[in-house]
């Protein structure tokens, strides 16, 4: 068997040892603290001491995921809603050492995100806790260090075991990015910078930098604090520099303004950033440089005509998704956000709602880059609990630390433009309602008032919504509400709205129960199955079923689309999610609601959304062509910019299809016959597209085909490759189960992941095999240190086997 996690042992201790043997002249050295560390599940608190014994622990890489790494059983306690894999508790120990000049500069770690009640100590001194798991916090070392050859020691308590804790799939463990930060004694604080633009023109934009300046040192010193604006190209096009004091063991709040000339701004089709880069001197010596994400854009929320960006009205086209990246678990890689954003921005998503918590900072660099409006929601739940141990058990102690944190952290990113303060809060319901909201929207207000606040409720009724009546949100939200849309206007007089969450549709990949022939309802309360289910779990991939709350795609687009004074839509979800296997019981262990299945492959109704959210010619024809000979089949097509659409079987027209004013699709009911099916789309008389199914024969070979042939030699880098059951003419197989094995030659490379996308499979993620679904699967390659070729091998019983070749470059 391909051995999991195998980068090279030898490395991985040395990098524990001596991850902080960097060079000293930089004034501000971010460390990527990942590697190195001890793992082991269990209580060990013994391991916060120097000398514990830890020759039986796990060497790894964080971010980790301890959970993922289980086996599926519904009789762990997170539930089949909770993904149905282990939680519990482990610890986290690594050793490492720093150079004596060190002793003079501060030092902190930063943790972006530990799933979740970490306690974290370091040389036997506790730091402090963290219950929320999606919080990120840093603690001050410097107190506690130890410099030249002594050696010191970082432990990390992880306590996911009181369950359940969430409506969802959260992992457990350090799973997102930690780092260790050095400066000097005089610095930029802990997200001590705040950049805004309040005044923007074709010719100029006011440029507003709020910087937070901390002396640990213990006397008073003259700074200078020097500004620079670097447009993408690191051309300077801003500057200034201010004179200030600061007493010892103390800090504060400078602001600078500038102009940036014939600003580029930032949009959701060209992304355009610069940064500023703020040095700090005492005297001549230079003690911090510190860097800000700046994009230049202006907004509007607006009462009758919904969004705007830079002046131009547009619609919010967004999905919600959860935090998990299928067979990754929750472990952050920014290479399978990237691809993630990749999918979706191809089907036209401009907009991401990060439910229903604050998400990993990679996320956001990555939405500031290639161009997505974020929604950025800091919480679920408040006082009032929807599972037994979700976050009300410390909402009174750690509501306010939590909000401000995710502000701090997120406030300079130019994608996000909405903050949320909660997702079907239940305090809407009652009075309490009233004052938590306003006191929730005033703390983001202390931090930034340059965005609206929202919340997105479930009650549309205003006398019954109490979140509503606190006056306090600049923008309405509503979740699956979109048969009253039409009202709203009159209900909530001058306010502003947008479809904070909706469809809730159901689909299985691949699977097609016949809309003519099948009607599939949901049940009458939350927790029935589905009547008329399917025995293997599936739910048909036409866009025929939804949450009795929510409605099919269809059906909450074409309302949406055409009321202007509503600002846009998130659609649940973008991605199937682990967790949440609405509307089945176990084995049922992941979502349906994505438009894009677990291992990112599209369902048919992404081309829909493509179709109606791009300028990109879409012709897409679904199901496929292997039935019972004369059955009677549905043939959908979704397709843009063309007039009509004609349908042929083994070259006989079946006729032309046009879609009327309010039709998303068309459809032809074909009687079957082995073949193919084609279809042409037509504008003018001339044709634009077309397409073609044949009938599948027997499976006969495997075929691998890599998202990237080349990829980095980091440890991170990733490399997706979709595995395909082809029959001897090269089509895809539908129907085809068979099982792959996986095999990687060469130390370049490791397998971190497999999956296929079916809700219900009970296949572990971590192995070097997988079961195809509906004639798929998905293999993940993680690079090494090491550059080289790595040989990928793919084999089956009966079938031809695969082979291709991944580079792994410096």
């Amino acid at each position: 068997m391909q051995k999991l996690y195998s980068i090279s042992m030898i490395l991985m201790m040395l990098v524990g040892f001596w991850a902080c043997s960097f060079s000293s002249k930089e004034v501000r050295q971010v460390v990527d603290f990942n590697r190195g560390w001890y793992f082991k599940l269990g209580d060990h608190p013994n391991a916060i001491r120097e000398g514990f014994d830890i020759s039986s622990w796990r060497l790894l890489s964080v971010p980790h995921d301890w959970s993922i790494e289980g086996n599926f059983s519904e009789d762990h306690p997170t539930k089949p809603e909770g993904g149905a894999l282990p939680a519990g508790m482990g610890w986290y120990r690594k050793t490492f050492f720093l150079p004596k000049e060190a002793s003079e500069q501060s030092i902190w770690v930063e943790f972006d995100g530990v799933y979740r009640n970490s306690e974290v100590w370091i040389n036997g001194h506790r730091l402090g806790e963290r219950p929320n798991g999606y919080s990120s916090f840093e603690y001050d070392l410097s107190e506690f260090l130890t410099y030249g050859d002594d050696a010191n020691v970082i432990a990390v308590k992880v306590d996911n075991s009181a369950q359940p804790n969430s409506r969802w799939y959260t992992g457990s463990g350090i799973y997102r990015n930690v780092r260790l930060i050095r400066t000097g004694k005089i610095h930029v604080d802990h997200w001590g910078t705040f950049v805004s633009t309040p005044a923007i023109s074709n010719e100029t934009a006011k440029v507003e930098l709020e910087v937070i300046i901390r002396n640990e040192g213990h006397n008073r010193r003259h700074l200078t604090i020097e500004t620079v604006i670097l447009d993408a190209e690191d051309q300077e096009v801003a500057q200034l520099e201010s004179k200030a004091s600061v007493e010892g063991s103390s800090h504060f709040e400078i602001l600078q303004e500038m102009e940036v000339s014939q600003p580029a701004l930032w949009s959701t089709e060209r992304p355009y950033l610069y940064k500023v880069v703020t040095k700090v001197y005492a005297g001549m010596q230079l003690q911090d440089e510190y860097t800000t994400p700046l994009g230049i854009r202006y907004f509007e929320f607006d009462t009758k005509k919904g969004f705007s960006l830079n002046g131009t009205p547009m619609k919010i086209l967004g999905v919600c998704n959860h935090h998990d990246l299928g067979a990754l678990g929750a472990a952050v890689n920014k290479r399978a956000i990237e691809r993630q954003l990749e999918i979706l921005k191809e089907m036209g998503v401009n907009a991401i709602r990060t439910a229903h918590n604050p998400p990993a900072p990679e996320l956001l660099d990555l939405c500031d880059e290639m161009g997505f409006i974020v929604q950025d929601e800091a919480f679920d739940v408040w006082k009032k609990k929807k599972v037994d141990e979700d976050s009300h058990t410390f909402w009174d102690q750690w509501h306010r630390k939590d909000l401000e944190d995710m502000i701090l952290r997120d406030r300079n990113h130019p994608s996000v433009m909405m903050w949320s303060i909660g997702n079907e809060i239940r305090e809407q319901f009652d009075s309490t309602g009233i004052s938590i909201t306003r006191e929730l929207v005033g703390i983001v207000k202390e931090l930034d008032n340059t965005r609206p606040v929202t919340c997105a409720l479930t009650e549309n009724v205003p006398k019954k919504n109490f979140i509503y009546q606190s006056g306090a949100l600049d923008l309405l939200g509503f979740n699956y509400k979109h048969k009253d849309h039409k009202n709203f206007p009159n209900w909530y007089p001058g306010e502003k709205l947008i479809a904070s969450e909706n469809m809730s549709a159901l689909a299985t990949r691949g699977h097609y129960d016949l809309p003519s022939d099948t009607i599939m309802r949901w049940p009458a309360s939350y927790d029935q199955p589905l009547t008329t289910g399917n025995e293997d779990y599936t739910v048909s991939a036409y866009d025929q079923v939804s949450a009795y709350w929510g409605s099919t795609h269809e059906e909450t687009w074409k309302s949406i689309k055409q009321q202007d004074f509503m600002a846009g839509l998130f659609v649940w979800t973008g991605f199937d999610y682990l967790g949440e296997p609405i509307p089945y019981p176990y084995p049922a262990r992941s979502s349906y609601f994505g438009i894009i299945d677990l291992a990112g492959f599209p369902k048919d109704v992404y081309y829909m959304y493509q179709s109606e959210w791009t300028d990109t010619p879409v012709l897409h024809v679904f199901p496929h062509w292997n039935w019972e000979e004369g059955q009677m089949v549905d043939v959908w097509a979704y397709y843009n910019q063309a007039d009509e659409v004609e349908l042929f079987l083994n070259g006989e027209s079946q006729g032309t299809r046009k879609k009327s004013d309010d039709e998303l699709h068309v459809m032809w009911r074909v009687r079957y016959q082995p073949g193919n099916i084609k279809v042409v789309s037509r504008k003018n008389g001339k044709a634009v597209l077309e397409r073609e199914i044949f009938t599948a024969g027997e499976p006969q070979r495997v075929t691998l085909t890599p998202d990237r042939e080349i990829i980095k030699a980091d440890g991170k880098d990733l490399s997706f490759i979709t595995v395909n059951i082809q029959d001897m003419e090269g089509n895809l197989v539908p129907y085809a189960d068979n099982m792959v094995h996986f095999e990687l030659e060469g130390e370049e490379a490791t397998i971190v992941g497999v999956d296929n996308g079916y809700q219900a499979s009970l296949e572990p993620f971590k192995v070097n095999y997988r079961k195809a679904f509906k004639g798929k699967c998905l293999l993940i390659v993680q690079s090494t240190s090491n550059s080289g070729v790595v040989k990928v091998k793919a084999t089956a019983e009966n079938l031809q086997p695969a082979e291709i070749e991944l580079k792994i470059v410096d």
